[in-house]
């Protein structure tokens, strides 16, 4: 049994990143003016809100556009930074929350070093969900809104009354990956769940930490479908709890995520269609690449799965390059070689 969580429809924003970014904004500001946030009212933070304040993030497409919105819902500025090669359906859905968007001619790590170095010198708060020395309040406050989406799906399965065995979570830098995980391991034990991390293999930052067992950095331009994956330096806070809590990692080429995609979009009998994006179809990828391979067997021994699994799988996005999409979902690009 497969269950899928689809997260497209997410607040009208098409990904669930928004959990993370209006979470840790809404930290910030009751850290500012002394609130609870436990009894906080959303029109109550919205009062207590001095002087206009500017958040600044870096971005693939989802975080950038969560916390855009969440910027714009409190009536405060947004700066978002984005890699080269962003799509541009992207860039104007950040556009259009009000928010200044600009695309750097660099990777993403090294555009995350920009935005800090602006941020110090604006004066900006700035709003990361990876980690680095001096700077962890705010990603583990973007993690434990991710966790939102581990607790959803806990209710959701209880109340179909099935407990899962294995899930499939993918990893840009690893703060969602950590944050769901870290939550489900907690409601289900590290020895119940089998949990495979997946990554691009332009971008497998945490797969290679994970076969040397520390942190290991990816460089170069890191040239993937999958945008919102394309991370070459792991947050540290979600890497300590995916090295401690990962059964597996699997490092994937690009036509994995696409025939998730095609999957998702195309289902079997009378499964719900699902629009996903690169980045929210690759578990499912991995999931039907493994069904039609040659050697089927011998992986799903591998993966553990057997008739009686379980499987967890997030589908982190909707269509946020509906062109792309249809590249891929109607045309066959990037389509599995025979």
């Amino acid at each position: 049994k497969i269950l899928v969580k689809d997260e497209s429809k997410r607040f009208g924003l098409n990904a669930f990143k928004m959990l993370g970014g209006a979470y840790a904004i809404a930290q910030l500001l009751c850290e500012k003016y002394h609130l609870d946030i436990e009894t906080l009212s959303f029109e109550h933070l919205k009062n207590a809100i001095g002087e206009k304040m500017t958040f600044a993030t870096t971005t693939d497409g989802n975080h950038g556009r969560g916390v855009a919105w969440a910027a714009q819902q409190l009536g405060q500025n947004a700066v978002i930074y984005m890699p080269k090669g962003s799509a541009q359906e992207r860039v104007d859905a950040i556009l259009n929350l009000g928010a200044e968007c600009i695309v750097t001619d660099m990777n993403y790590d090294d555009t995350v070093r920009l935005t800090m170095q602006h941020a110090q010198q604006h004066g900006w708060e700035v709003v990361q969900d990876t980690a680095w020395e001096g700077y962890t309040k705010i990603p583990t406050w973007i993690m434990q809104g991710y966790a939102t989406l581990a607790d959803e799906a806990v209710e959701q399965m209880r109340e179909m009354g099935v407990t899962p065995t294995h899930v499939l979570l993918q990893a840009g830098v690893g703060a969602m990956a950590g944050g769901v995980l870290g939550y489900l391991v907690d409601v289900y034990s590290p020895q119940n769940l089998h949990s495979i991390i997946v990554e691009p293999d332009k971008a497998d930052c945490i797969y290679r930490s994970g076969v040397k067992g520390d942190i290991v950095n990816v460089g170069g331009d890191m040239a993937t479908i999958m945008a919102g994956l394309a991370c070459g330096e792991p947050n540290p806070l979600g890497w300590e709890i995916l090295r401690n809590c990962a059964t597996q990692f699997i490092s994937c080429q690009d036509r994995v995520a696409a025939l998730g995609m095609r999957v998702l979009g195309n289902p079997y009998g009378n499964d719900p269609r699902i629009i996903s994006g690169e980045s929210g179809a690759v578990g499912l990828g991995v999931l039907a690449a493994v069904h039609y391979h040659p050697q089927r067997q011998s992986l799903m021994e591998k993966l553990a799965l057997n008739k009686d699994a379980v499987v967890l799988v997030i589908s982190t996005e909707g269509d946020t390059d509906v062109k792309h999409y249809r590249e891929v979902v109607w045309e066959g690009k990037h389509a599995v070689a025979p």
